[in-house]
This record gives structure tokens, C-alpha cells and sequence, in this order.
């Protein structure tokens, strides 16, 4: 099987896949060296590490390039957050995403936000097109806002979630991203219904990958929380060092530099 191939088989496995999210090449490597059996890239990750605000700020070009770095260095499929296709029109998303499997990429998250599910409908049948063309059998995650931005009412979120899923699923979508949903009734509704793989978004108060399972969860991302976790880090250093030039609170438990570099030779 190719790397796409790979991927896709890892949605029909019975457990869950933990899929964490990097945001550079370093970041990807190290995670693979772990044992991840695939990487995601964090959107936010990516935009705050090249010096933008998170929400199709940055351009499909820089996030591309981004994809390239990372294929470059790991042997596991690579998923990239494609946020909204970087454009309103279905045709411009459609080449912007070729920058992406020109890269190499197994995977992408493409997002409804607060969007109309239609043309997000419209935008996956024009990558799957562009796909195809390609000869790659794409894994198309189709993320939709309805928990995360609140489209409707608390009452609605279950069948309105189920409603997109089945329109993306007919555009050509291979599974159906619900972020901050935590209920464990609403996953066993929503992954029991629905024709596609269910993604969740790794939040507070939601089971662990084992229940997941039993729920009928696919797949378990982590989102921009390592990224949050490693710049606290950075922030939490760089404080100290610069209140009185702390040398020692540098070398507290560091990633060795021989590490890092055995990684990429």
C-alpha cells in the first residue's frame, strides 16, 4: 500500500487512531519517532509558527510548503489542515490543493465553519476531482462547525451534524470531523448513523481512545494542544531567563541536541 492507502486503512481498524498534530518538520519527526502510525498538521500550529492568526490568514502556498517540509522527513501518511481551501470558490480550492499532493500528502481536513454546508459540498467535489485527476485516492476529512461555532440550537447539533455529514459524505468526502463534541451519547449517535468515519477533537471530560472505540470513534485528533503545550514551555523558560538571566533553567530536562540531530541524519 502507498502512504494515501495506508492512511485510509487506519479509519477501518477496529481501535481508534490517535492522530497528534505538529505544526514544523521537527515537531512531525519527533512525534513519528514516538511510534505514530500517521501525523496531522495543527492549522493554528502552522499559522502562529509562520506569523499569522489562525483562520485562513496564512495562503495555501505557505501551508504547502510547510506539507513539503514534513513529507520530507517522515515515513508515516501526512494529513494537512486545509482550514477552508484558502477561497470561496470550489475551482480555486481545487488548485490550491494540488500544491498539497504535489507535496505528498495522504490527508486533509477541509472546514464548513460558518459557511454554508453547500458550498463546502461544492469545494469537496472539486478535490476529489482534482484528486482524482492526480491519481490519489485523497482522504478528504470533512470538518463541520456545528459544535465548535454553535450553528444551532444545543437540542439540534446531533442530526444537524448527521445532515452535513451525509451531503459531504455524497460530495466525495472519507470521513466527518466533529470537534468539541465530549458526550459520549452524542458520539454513539452521531458515529452510529453516519455512512463516514468519525473524527473527534481530544477536550476535556471526553473518554479516553478505548471508549472511543466502543463508541464507534475512527479516529482521535489533538489539535493545536501540543503546540499549546510546547510554547507555554517556551514562554515559561523565556520568562525566567530573562528576569535575571537564569542559565540553569535552560538545561532543566532538554531535548538533547544529538537527539535532534540523530532524527536527521
Amino acid at each position: 500500500m502507498n502512504k494515501t492507502e495506508t492512511f485510509i486503512s487506519l479509519h477501518q481498524q477496529a481501535k481508534t487512531l490517535i492522530l497528534p498534530n505538529a505544526w514544523d518538520a521537527a515537531s512531525a519527526k519527533i512525534i513519528e519517532n514516538l511510534g505514530a502510525s500517521a501525523i496531522a498538521t495543527t492549522s493554528a500550529g502552522v499559522a502562529w509558527a509562520l506569523g499569522y492568526a489562525d483562520g485562513n490568514k496564512m495562503t495555501a502556498q505557505l501551508n504547502a510548503q510547510v506539507a513539503h517540509s514534513i513529507v520530507r522527513v517522515i515515513n508515516v501518511p501526512l494529513s494537512v489542515d486545509f482550514e477552508n481551501g484558502y477561497s470561496g470558490e470550489p475551482a480555486v480550492v481545487a488548485e490550491n490543493v494540488k500544491l498539497l499532493l504535489d507535496a505528498g500528502v495522504a490527508g486533509i481536513n477541509i472546514e464548513d465553519g460558518k459557511d454554508s454546508p453547500d458550498l463546502l459540498a461544492k469545494k469537496i467535489e472539486a478535490i476529489r476531482r482534482a484528486a482524482d485527476s492526480h491519481g490519489s485516492k485523497l482522504y478528504i476529512n470533512a470538518r463541520t462547525d456545528v459544535y465548535l461555532a454553535a450553528l444551532v440550537h444545543e437540542a439540534d447539533r446531533v442530526s444537524e451534524s448527521l445532515r452535513r455529514g451525509e451531503l459531504y459524505a455524497a460530495a466525495g468526502a472519507s470521513g466527518l470531523f466533529v470537534p468539541v463534541i465530549t458526550q459520549a451519547e452524542e458520539i454513539t449517535q452521531i458515529a452510529a448513523s453516519i455512512t463516514l468515519p468519525l473524527n473527534v477533537l481530544a477536550m476535556p471530560g471526553l473518554p479516553d481512545a478505548n471508549r472511543l472505540a466502543e463508541l464507534g470513534v475512527k479516529r482521535l485528533s489533538a489539535g493545536t494542544g501540543m503546540a499549546h503545550v510546547a510554547w507555554k514551555a517556551v514562554s515559561r523558560v523565556a520568562a525566567s531567563f530573562l528576569a535575571g538571566g537564569n542559565s540553569a533553567v535552560l538545561y532543566e530536562d532538554p531535548t538533547p541536541a544529538v537527539n535532534l540531530q540523530d532524527l536527521f541524519s
